[in-house]
């Protein structure tokens, strides 16, 4: 249901007896939150009130990979027909009314709305006696984190953004935009600050740690440093099918990201999974020793805001060949950006998999040849984004009883070991000590099982950042960072196998590959998916402009304006 922005930004769960969900907070076991005008009796009601910082989140995960993958050369999106929300942004034709910029944009500033009274009453005469100080200064940072965090996602994808910091902010404050810097500014001080409350680690993920608190200062400090566009600088590549020159890296701060990322890589909480698969699925969660800070999710319907989508959409329609995904890889050859031999291939994207609930052999089931396969290339489909389908031990046999479904209690990876290590790399890199950007990254590549590089080229870099993270919601991020998103559009898309004429129409496919086959072998042509990649493919070289280095400033939750100036181009 939808209503009023400003509304639910200041009176969201005001009830005291209301309990929504959250993380749990690690000291009572418990998932309530108590927010509102409530008094704080306990320690316990002190944590409780501060989980309504999470619920608003749990609402974006999924939202995340449909505006920021969607928004790339890499990504296309087919949840419903071209005028539906996530299609649309897969053809460059986000606007103030889609779905997504509106949810992620205005369930932030709830979120933050629920830091700020928690961080109010942190600070208020509401606290009893029977309270802990421990108690208060833990609620007050868990706040203060989050908020951060929020802020670092709004001035990353709006740029300029109001800045509040109070429940009763006033129409200037909810409306008037920040600068960068001052932004960036709270930002740091909120993170810092938490940092200085919070414990050095907590095996509830979902909890933020002093960890979490220093490897997200750490990536805010990299996109710092690139010293993120103006408004005007937008303005002045909006209709351009140019980028603007390369950044001038901000040396400071570049320090500052190497500093915060050795805090989360010597305090030794954290180490890289020696085996990239231990990364992914439900029985990673709150186990896996690479991951820092997690969004929680407890599924559909089971007392979750919403679950976490991201298990579903990849992979919606699970061994159904003929019906599109609602999000997936813009063409089968991003498979050959992975070489055949790195070990995170066949987790990031998928060509084959075998079901868990078909058997093909009798007696006992001993390996993934057991069940049925399904291919999933050229020419029945396209591949699979493959990190967040949910499998048993082997690598390609998916675990049985979840074919009809997938499980969206899974939890969201916000941030792991491997980008703190990326951070850092690419900080050292442009501090010009290569040498010691390049140990760095040789690590990731050694847990691959590729060469190491005697040197790092930006190339490679760059390169690194995207087979690691893949489909993980950085590479639209790190495509404005380094000023190359029209660029990339323009020269990647073309040399894609689907945006060839070939594909442009059923007829055309006809005519270049022949009829369809008979059936006999179970394969045919699925020729209108094909066509359908083709036209998202030539939408993106045709739509991309300087102006998608932002997204548009989005409506209210009920469709209101929110009185908020326009970002160029929209």
């Amino acid at each position: 249901m939808k209503s009023n922005f400003f509304s639910v930004l200041a009176t969201v769960a005001i009830t005291s007896s209301v309990a929504l969900v959250s993380c749990d907070d690690g000291s009572d076991g418990g998932k309530n939150v108590i927010s509102g005008k409530s008094t704080w009796q306990t320690d316990q009601e002190a944590l409780a009130s501060a989980n309504a910082i999470y619920p608003p989140l749990q609402r974006l995960s999924s939202s995340y990979s449909f505006l920021l993958e969607s928004a790339t050369e890499n990504t296309i999106s087919f949840e419903g027909a071209d005028d539906a929300d996530g299609p649309l942004v897969s053809l460059f034709e986000t606007d103030v009314n889609n779905w997504y910029p509106t949810k992620i944009f205005n369930y932030l500033y709830v979120s933050i709305g629920e830091a700020n009274r928690t961080i109010e009453k942190s600070d208020s005469s509401y606290a009893s006696a029977n309270l802990s100080q421990q108690a208060i200064d833990l609620a007050k940072a868990r706040a203060k984190f989050v908020r951060g965090l929020n802020y670092l996602y709004l001035t990353n994808l709006w740029g300029e953004v109001p800045l509040i910091l109070t429940t009763n902010a006033s129409a200037a404050e909810r409306t008037g935009r920040k600068t960068i810097d001052e932004v960036y500014n709270q930002i740091v001080k909120d993170l810092t600050d938490a940092e200085a409350a919070l414990p050095a680690f907590d095996q509830i993920r979902s909890n933020p740690s002093k960890g979490a608190a220093n490897a997200i200062l750490s990536r805010t400090y990299l996109q710092w440093a690139s010293k993120p566009l103006s408004q005007t600088e937008v303005a002045a590549i909006a209709t351009s099918k140019s980028d603007p020159a390369a950044p001038v890296w901000d040396r400071d701060k570049l320090n500052k990201a190497v500093e915060y990322a050795n805090k989360v890589i010597e305090s030794g909480n954290y180490q890289l999974e020696t085996d990239y698969g231990n990364l992914w699925g439900v029985r990673a969660e709150n186990r896996s020793v690479e991951h820092i800070f997690t969004i929680h999710h407890d599924g559909d319907n089971n007392g979750d805001a919403q679950g976490n989508h991201q298990t579903h959409c990849p992979f919606t329609f699970r061994f159904e060949l003929y019906t599109d995904n609602h999000i997936g890889p813009a063409d089968v050859t991003i498979l050959n950006r992975f070489s055949n031999s790195d070990k995170r291939k066949d987790y990031s994207i998928i060509t084959y998999l075998y079901n868990g609930d078909e058997r093909v052999t009798t007696g006992s089931a001993t390996k993934a040849e057991d069940y049925k396969r399904y291919d999933y290339v050229y020419p029945v489909t396209s591949p699979r984004n493959a990190k967040f389908i949910h499998r048993n031990a082997d690598l390609y046999n998916v675990a049985p009883g979840t074919s009809a479904g997938q499980p969206n209690n899974i939890n969201r990876i916000e941030i792991r070991l491997a980008e703190v290590l990326l951070i850092k790399a690419e900080a050292l890199f442009y501090l010009d000590k290569k040498s010691e950007a390049v140990q760095v990254i040789n690590q990731l590549r050694q847990r691959a099982g590729l060469n190491t590089y005697s040197s790092l080229t930006q190339e490679q870099l760059e390169n690194e950042w995207y087979l690691e993270l893949y489909f993980e919601q950085r590479h639209w991020v790190n495509l404005t960072r380094w000023r190359k998103l029209v660029k990339t559009v323009l020269d990647v898309t073309p040399t894609f196998e689907y945006y060839k004429g070939d594909y442009k129409t059923v007829a055309s496919q006809v005519a270049s590959f022949g009829p369809e086959n008979d059936g006999t072998d179970g394969v045919k042509t699925n020729y209108p998916f094909f066509a359908k990649i083709y036209k998202h493919l030539h939408a993106k070289t045709d739509n991309v402009t300087g102006k998608l280095y932002r997204f548009p400033i989005p409506k209210g939750l009920n469709e209101n304006d929110l009185g908020i100036g326009q970002n160029p181009g929209y």
